[in-house]
């Protein structure tokens, strides 16, 4: 072969090389960043989470109290509308 077809040959392909890492570091950070925000994201929803579960722990009792309450006055109604009746 011609010298001067190999040397534009290996000359090509360098060029490719060279492109082909920008491009693998192109898409590296892309995915840097991404990853990065999925674990920003994921942090948010922790700590939401946890707040929701402390909200709920809190309201728990409570609704013991409600629904206690509740069937009291239920019963109440019921009685109030036998005598009545």
């Amino acid at each position: 072969m011609n010298r001067t077809f190999v040397e534009s040959l290996t000359l090509i392909d360098t060029t490719f090389w060279i492109v082909c890492f920008w491009w693998m570091h192109r898409i590296s950070s892309r995915q840097d960043a991404m990853l990065n925000e999925l674990r920003e994201q994921a942090h948010r929803i922790e700590k939401l989470s946890k707040a929701e579960h402390d909200l709920v722990k809190d309201l728990h009792p409570k609704v013991h109290k409600i629904e206690a309450n509740v069937d009291e006055v239920a019963t109440a109604v019921r009685t109030d509308q036998d005598a009545i009746s």
